[in-house]
């Protein structure tokens, strides 16, 4: 059986983020994100990006409504689901939620995709439009396309003002008014946020997932804040897969110049299948001394074994299969390990350690007075440099 027959047994029997931290930024809905991961067997690093303010606690909110009960709109945007339902209940705590719901039977009503048009359906009353793509961009076309004039737009902000989107409706004649159903603001406790940032500098997580935009600026501007920016830009760029669940989150990275996936449907589970796909496909897997072994994360699966590697070991063997089969010095080993002092010692420990670990000590050979290397097959080596 080849290499690519093999790779599906494996995973299923340990799962497919076996071995794979992935970190997650969620406020909202982190525990089930983290669920899904670890079901699937990954490590997850959680530090939630941002806080949500309490919306009953919002007076920006609250003086919002009010002038809409005022003055009424002719149209109003509602851009989640979470952040529809939420004025209402604090609309409802407020006193004015029969107010508020006979003002909105009035109006036309723009639900930005299913999830909202649901929550919309929930309040009793009816959207006249919805995208089928969650897009605010078709929102927008939509809107200029019939015609905004003198017309006053409310707009549910979900977590941020919508420059780009806010400002077209006012160039072509629009009164916006902001509905600002819920603020993000920096957690009250930044300490695991800077670990996970300190992580995914280290390349500590294999993956970082973002659900929202706002957690993706939060996350970037805590970096450049502490100086750390060129060298996470350079983590997500290479190593660190920041995997989005939408392209709206997806745009505050995209806007720093780094690609990001993303899954088909804008969803936590086609996210978290998207990890499971992206992540052991970019594991190397090398045949070694008649096995076939998989570098993960923080463990290496041998023969369809899972086994956990201690970090000093993971990075000696990185450093053993950036050229397998060829030697590699202890200055340089030393060098790799973390923490590297002056004593070649370190390395002959950290390596006794690698080889307990990976269950085959055969697979690194000791090159006497030179180093170590990965025993790769002759065949396979004989292959790949006849190809080239």
């Amino acid at each position: 059986m080849d290499d690519e027959q093999q790779a599906p047994g494996a995973a299923r029997a340990h799962g497919p983020l076996a071995g794979f931290t992935v970190g997650v930024t969620a406020a909202r809905r982190a525990d089930e994100l983290g669920a899904l991961l670890k079901r699937r067997g990954a490590t997850v690093l959680h530090a939630p990006a941002l806080r949500i303010v309490p919306l009953a606690d919002d007076s920006e909110l609250l003086a919002a409504t009010k002038e809409l009960l005022d003055h009424a709109p002719d149209i109003v945007v509602a851009t989640t689901a979470i952040g529809f339902r939420g004025w209402v209940e604090a609309a409802d705590g407020w006193g004015l939620g029969e107010a508020l719901l006979a003002r909105l039977r009035a109006v036309e009503i723009l639900a930005r995709g299913p999830k909202v048009k649901g929550a919309v359906r929930a309040a009793g009353l009816t959207e006249e439009w919805s995208p089928s793509s969650e897009s605010m961009a078709e929102v927008l076309d939509r809107l200029l396309a019939e015609g905004v004039q003198d017309r006053r737009v409310a707009v549910q902000l979900h977590g941020e003002p919508l420059p780009g989107f806010v400002e077209a409706l006012r160039e072509a004649g629009a009164e916006v008014v902001g509905v600002p159903v819920y603020r993000w603001m920096p957690p009250e406790d930044i300490g695991p946020l800077d670990r996970l940032l300190d992580a995914t500098v280290a390349r500590g997580v294999d993956a970082l997932t973002f659900t929202s935009a706002p957690a993706a600026a939060s996350f970037l501007n805590r970096a450049e804040e502490r100086g750390r920016l060129p060298d996470l830009l350079t983590a997500l760029g290479h190593e660190v897969v920041p995997a989005c669940v939408g392209p709206v989150t997806a745009l505050p990275l995209q806007d720093r110049g780094v690609p990001t996936v993303q899954p088909e449907r804008f969803r936590l589970g086609p996210l978290v299948q998207l990890l499971c796909h992206e992540l052991p496909s970019r594991a190397r897997t090398l045949p070694v001394a008649g096995h076939r072994l998989e570098i993960r994360g923080h463990a290496v699966v041998v023969d369809g074994d899972l086994r956990p590697v201690p970090p000093a070991g993971m990075a000696l063997l990185r450093s053993l299969a950036r050229r397998p089969g060829w030697v590699v010095s202890r200055a340089d080993l030393l060098r790799a390990l973390p923490g590297a002092g002056t004593d070649e010692h370190a390395v002959e420990t950290a390596m006794t350690r690698l080889r307990s670990a990976l269950g085959a000590p055969k697979l690194i050979q000791t090159v006497v007075k030179r180093g170590y290397r990965l025993a790769l097959d002759p065949a396979s080596a004989d292959a790949k440099y006849a190809d080239g």
